[in-house]
Order: structure tokens, then C-alpha cells, then sequence
């Protein structure tokens, strides 16, 4: 039969494992978690009083009738609950204040609470006092830092009054490595949902896109489409800093596309979009097989460059281990690069000099930092080694490099050094460590999900000269690089991707 190929059966194969995929899936996201989870959510919210405007009939005997300010009273029973794989200790809240958690009721005041726990967790109530932060005041509960095994639960049965039934109930409050979130609402001791309805959409959605695929597959025309690879030599210079992204994906793309070679030349931001520049003028071939990596924008006198957003790169201050500083304001950096501060004991630290290791005038990681840090260029060079003062009438010593692998060098070996780097470079550095800045540690993850104003970020640009054709090297190299297969190696090396959701927003 015709349509038993070698082809047709491997697409049915691939639709038969992801139907055993999806099944993989939903299994591992109940039984292997990978986060650390509390879940929350209200079993009841019941009228008690006379005046409660949910419009639920109820009757009252003794207690009810007799106490003053129960004529609109609710009672609402909340379960808090550890539905992750991993146990929660009290030092996983990451709250500044003495208690773990908060309950906002809103609309309503509390009048009353009762904790409950169930058969053999005991021990959880040892923390529910309020020398552990017990307590509330108007609409909120504060809950203590309770440490909570897998499984774990415990119960909060609040007495309210003064607003409806139904009136919003959120529990506010921070997870290390983890998430507190809001569950189904179930009767009490229910168990929680096996899995959200979200969920349960997008595995038959997913099986059923790759039933059609296979379906597709099996029915249409023999031959195969083309997968976008382009023939030839590419030349990709610029950023020193975003190399080694450049370098792996190139290799992926040679053996992804055979017939192709992209030789990778760094040699810094600017150098590489001026050698752009003067490549294109040259050429009387239209767009040359050359392109740019630049941190940050290209100056503005190249109107013929067109830029193409890749990537959000993260960089970091970094000083030797023997500065013990962790933190450095946005003030005090500019201060140094002025040369007004000479000795770290200045800023709290040791007694050593100053040493400023920068990178060259080409450099687009030095351009980045003077832009977004400093808000000026930097002092003049002082010295060619980094350890002896050339110019004696300068403050500090400064002394300039050509690539950020020899400031990291330089950094890690020379006491009282300052200098600055690629993030994901500095961090796997020995003999020396990154600063935050103005408490703001160097994050791709807090960046990336909009939690972080630090300061020293840039968007790395690839340049062309001119539009290049669409089925030229150059284009299909960039296409690779920032939709195709690089995302992946672009947040390998930490680096957030232009083309997903979150650097869409960052690289606007």
C-alpha cells in the first residue's frame, strides 16, 4: 500500500508517543511537582446573623441572638493546605514580617478564629500563638510560619461580621522556589483536584493536534517541504559578551543545515557594527553575508543598518573576593568611576585601594554600563598592566581591556579590583562575585517576570546592512537564532529570548 511508507509510519509512531506523552504529563504533574506549593481554599461561607444580604434563609437559636453585633455574621472555614511534592519549612516564607501569611476578608471584620488540624499533625499547633505572629486586626489574619509536610493541612474556622456572604477571601504571601495559590472550592475534606480543568484542555487539545498532524502527514503530497536552510559562508563579528551564544548556535545551524559555515568573529560591539558599515559601502552586491552583534543600539549614524531584537542580556558589577561588599548603591558606583572614592574603606570595606578594570571603547558591555549605570563615559585611562599608575596625577588606577574573559581574569586576581561583566560569565568566575545594585541583585528570573528595577540590562541587537533577501544565509541564520532552535541555547547561557511572552514585553 502506498501509504505505508517508511515516513507515514514514523508520523504515526510520533502521534501514538504523544498520546502516551500527554498521559506521561498529567502523571508527572501530580506525582513529581516541581515547585514547592501551599494551596488555599474556602469550604464554607455561611450566614449566621439576621441581616446578611446574601438572601440565605437561616435560623437562630441562644447564642446568636443574644450577643450583640451578630445581627450580620458569617462564618467562614478556610483550608490551608501543602499540595506540592516538596515539605515547607518555616524559613521558605519569604515575608519580612514576623508572621508567614496573611487572609484578607474583605468587606468584612473578624471577630473570632479557631484552628483545627487534623489526626497526628499535633505538632502544628505549637505554632499558632501569638509570639508567632498569630493574630488580626479588622479584615486581615495573620498566620504564623507554620512548617507543613507534604500532604499537611490545617483549618482556620473564622467568626466575621459586618459583610456579605461570598465577599472575596485572599491569602496573601510568598514561597521560596515555590507559589501559594488558590484551590477549587470543595466541601470539607475533600482532596483537592487531581489536576486543574486547564489542565485537562491542553492534553486533548495537544493529542488532538497531533492526531490531525499525523493525519495530515499520511495524506498529503510526497514531497517534503523545505526546513528554511541556506547555503554558503557567514560571517557574525560584534559583541564579545554574546559570543558564546553565537558560537553554539552556529554550530547547531552548520550541523542543522549541512553545506553551511558561520564563522564566528568577535571583536567587540562597536568595532563590529562599524565593520558592518564599511563591509556594506563596499559591497556592489546588495546586503553582504555579515552580521553584527551589538549590546545595545548601533550609533545613530548608520541609517543602512536594520536592527533585529534577539535577546535581553543581564549584566553585573563584579569586585575580588577580598571586598566582602554585597551590595553597592547606584551613587557609590558613580563615585568610583569618577575617582572620588580611592579606598574601600570608604564604602565599609577593607583597607585596599581602588582598582578600576574596564573594558575598551569598543566594547558594547562598557557602553551598556556607561549608559544605564553611570549616566556618563568613564575617567581617563591610567595605566596599560592595571596594577601601575602611568599617569601620576590620576585619582585611581583605570586601565582598559579587550574582551570580558581578561576583565574576569584580571578582577578575580588583582585585590581591591572593580569591574564588570556578562552576567552568566561573572557568575561561573572564581576569585571573584557579583554586587547587587541599590538591593537589586542581578536576576534574569526576577527580570524576566517583572519583579526587578535593576538597572544594568541592555537588548543585544544583530544588525544587517539593508534587508537581506529572504532566502540568503543571513536571513535564515537570524530566523534560527532568535525563533528557531537558539532560544533554547539563548536562555541556556541566561539570557531571556526576544520571541517568547516575557521578552516580547522586556525587548519592546
Amino acid at each position: 500500500m502506498e501509504w505505508l511508507s517508511a515516513e507515514n509510519v514514523v508520523a504515526l509512531g510520533t502521534a501514538l508517543l504523544g498520546i502516551v506523552a500527554s498521559g506521561v504529563m498529567v502523571w508527572y504533574e501530580r506525582r513529581v511537582p516541581r515547585r514547592k506549593r501551599i494551596g488555599y481554599r474556602v469550604q464554607m461561607d455561611n450566614p449566621i446573623g439576621d441581616d446578611v444580604r446574601s438572601g440565605r434563609a437561616n435560623r437562630r437559636l441562644g447564642l446568636f441572638d443574644e450577643v450583640p453585633g451578630m445581627s450580620d455574621a458569617t462564618l467562614v472555614l478556610l483550608r490551608i493546605e501543602n499540595d506540592g511534592s516538596q515539605s515547607i519549612a518555616d524559613n521558605d516564607y519569604t515575608g519580612r514580617e514576623l508572621h508567614g501569611l496573611t487572609a484578607v476578608f474583605t468587606d468584612r471584620t473578624i471577630r473570632g478564629v479557631s484552628v483545627t488540624q487534623p489526626v497526628g499533625t499535633d505538632h502544628l499547633m505549637d505554632h499558632f500563638t501569638p509570639a508567632a505572629g498569630l493574630g488580626y486586626d479588622t479584615n486581615t489574619l495573620r498566620i504564623p510560619r507554620v512548617p507543613l509536610n507534604r500532604g499537611d493541612h490545617f483549618k482556620l474556622l473564622v467568626l466575621l461580621s459586618g459583610g456579605d456572604v461570598g465577599c472575596p477571601i485572599r491569602l496573601i504571601g510568598g514561597i521560596r522556589d515555590g507559589e501559594v495559590h488558590p484551590n477549587r472550592s470543595a466541601t470539607p475534606d475533600d482532596k483537592a483536584p487531581l489536576f486543574s480543568r486547564a489542565s485537562r484542555l491542553i492534553t486533548i487539545m495537544l493529542t488532538v493536534c497531533v492526531v490531525t498532524l499525523a493525519a495530515i502527514v499520511v495524506v498529503r503530497d510526497d514531497t517534503p517541504p523545505p526546513i528554511g536552510c541556506a547555503h554558503g559562508t557567514l560571517t557574525v563579528t560584534g559583541s564579545t559578551a554574546f559570543a558564546p551564544v553565537v558560537a553554539e548556535v552556529a554550530k547547531k545551524y552548520e550541523r542543522d543545515c549541512e553545506g553551511a559555515t558561520v564563522v564566528v568573529d568577535p571583536h567587540g560591539s562597536t568595532a563590529g557594527v562599524r565593520e558592518l558599515e564599511a563591509t556594506g559601502l563596499a559591497s556592489t552586491k546588495g546586503s553582504p553575508a555579515v552580521v553584527a552583534l551589538s549590546d545595545g543600539p548601533k550609533p545613530s549614524d548608520m541609517p543602512r543598518l536594520r536592527e533585529n531584537r534577539i535577546a535581553m542580556s543581564v549584566f553585573a558589577i563584579v569586585v575580588n573576593d577580598g571586598i566582602r561588599l554585597k551590595n553597592l548603591s547606584t551613587a557609590d558606583v558613580r563615585r568610583l568611576y569618577r575617582g572620588e572614592i580611592t579606598n574601600w574603606r570608604q564604602l565599609g570595606g577593607p583597607n585596599l585601594a581602588v582598582y578600576l578594570v574596564s573594558r575598551d571603547a569598543n566594547s558594547g558591555t562598557r557602553q551598556v554600563f556607561q549608559r544605564r549605570v553611570l549616566k556618563r563615559g568613564e575617567i581617563a585611562n591610567s595605566s596599560v598592566d592595571c596594577v601601575h599608575k602611568d599617569d601620576p596625577t590620576a585619582l585611581v588606577i583605570r586601565c582598559e581591556l579587550d574582551s570580558t574573559d581578561q576583565v574576569l581574569a584580571q578582577v578575580a586576581e588583582l585585590p581591591g579590583a572593580i569591574g564588570y561583566s556578562e552576567l552568566t560569565l561573572a557568575s561561573g568566575a572564581k576569585g571573584l562575585h557579583t554586587v547587587e545594585l541599590d538591593g537589586h541583585p542581578p536576576s534574569v528570573d526576577a527580570i524576566e517576570h517583572g519583579t526587578s528595577d535593576y538597572p544594568y540590562r541592555e537588548i543585544e541587537y544583530a544588525y544587517t546592512y539593508g534587508q537581506p533577501p529572504a532566502d540568503s544565509l543571513a536571513s535564515s541564520f537570524l530566523t534560527y537564532l532568535s525563533r528557531g532552535n537558539g532560544q533554547d541555547v539563548i536562555r541556556t547561557h541566561g539570557h531571556i529570548p526576544c520571541w517568547t511572552p516575557e521578552g516580547l514585553k522586556l525587548c519592546a
